[in-house]
């Protein structure tokens, strides 16, 4: 079996978590596991070939980028922009039922729950933007900063040498900002945002259930998969936060999928078993100014 320290990808980042994830979406082919250190990296293998290769080979170009059912234009008569009315959610979710890559609307968008306009919600995410911005627009955004990248850029996102570029990225990272005293643009490695969103593909949105149209909703909110509700100290007591692990064996998707199915956050004596030895949750940004729109997250060992 032959492998790969991908040192840049420590798991108490959660974009660095996402992209690792996201490497063997791409690639079925790949394995992920987390070393054992204090805080682990993750460390990608595969059977009879390289992970580097493997990832080179399956890296998506801008044809299939804008192939995505999340595309706006996918169904030129029924486009989704950042609003996107039931109605429209839909059409699109049954046109892309067929579609391997139909997870990028259940990722990102749910009809059970639909606001007084009858748009329905985002996911956790797939967070807000200017001008009306979506999360796709982000990634082709991304695919022009790094177009088709060979096994040496591959290699020094994943080691944590690139440089990195302006922008944004999926718009959660908090590692992308500055400091407030300097208001330095932000700026993002494209290729471990672009790993980022397709580790996505393994956290599905969907709702309570509530239609503000019907009339009052208590507390209307979206869950995400890994999305929790913390009880366990008063300062936290009632918030949704995600929650994340690290495991040392190593896990294609499906067996990384079926992980976060059974893994209980709280139930600590049932983690080695499973192959778990650590977790995190993130921490939301919380902005200092009136007018302070920022969105990010950063983490918290659990």
């Amino acid at each position: 079996m032959a492998q790969v320290s991908c040192v840049g990808l420590p798991a108490d980042w959660i974009n660095g978590w996402l992209a690792a994830v996201g490497a063997t979406v791409l690639d079925p082919r790949l394995r992920l596991r987390w070393t054992s250190e204090p805080t682990p990296t993750a460390v990608l293998s595969a059977d009879n070939a390289e992970p580097i290769k493997l990832l080179v080979a399956s890296w998506p170009d801008a044809d299939s980028l804008n192939a995505l059912p999340l595309a706006a234009k996918w169904q030129p008569d029924n486009p989704l922009r950042r609003k996107v009315h039931v109605d429209d959610l839909v059409d699109r979710a049954r046109a892309a039922r067929a579609d391997p890559h139909s997870w990028t609307i259940s990722s990102t968008l749910t009809d059970l729950h639909v606001d007084k306009n009858g748009e329905v919600a985002h996911a956790p995410f797939d967070v807000p933007a200017p001008r009306g911005i979506t999360l796709h627009d982000r990634m082709i955004k991304l695919d022009r900063t790094v177009p088709e990248p060979s096994a040496d850029r591959l290699m020094e996102s994943l080691s944590g040498r690139a440089a990195r570029s302006q922008g944004n990225g999926l718009g959660f990272d908090l590692r992308r900002l500055g400091s407030q005293s300097d208001h330095a643009d932000p700026f993002v490695d494209p290729i471990v945002e672009m790993l980022a969103f397709f580790g996505l593909a393994l956290l599905p949105v969907r709702g309570h259930g509530t239609d503000e149209r019907l009339g009052p909703v208590l507390r209307p909110s979206t869950i995400q998969r890994g999305w929790r509700v913390i009880e366990s100290t008063r300062s936290t007591r009632g918030e949704r936060r995600f929650l994340w692990p690290a495991w040392s064996q190593p896990l294609e998707r499906h067996g990384i999928d079926a992980l976060l199915d059974v893994w209980k956050p709280w139930d600590r004596p049932t983690w080695r078993r499973l192959g778990v030895h650590g977790a995190w949750a993130v921490v939301p940004y919380r902005s200092r100014a009136q007018l302070d729109s920022t969105r990010a997250f950063g983490a918290e060992r659990w």
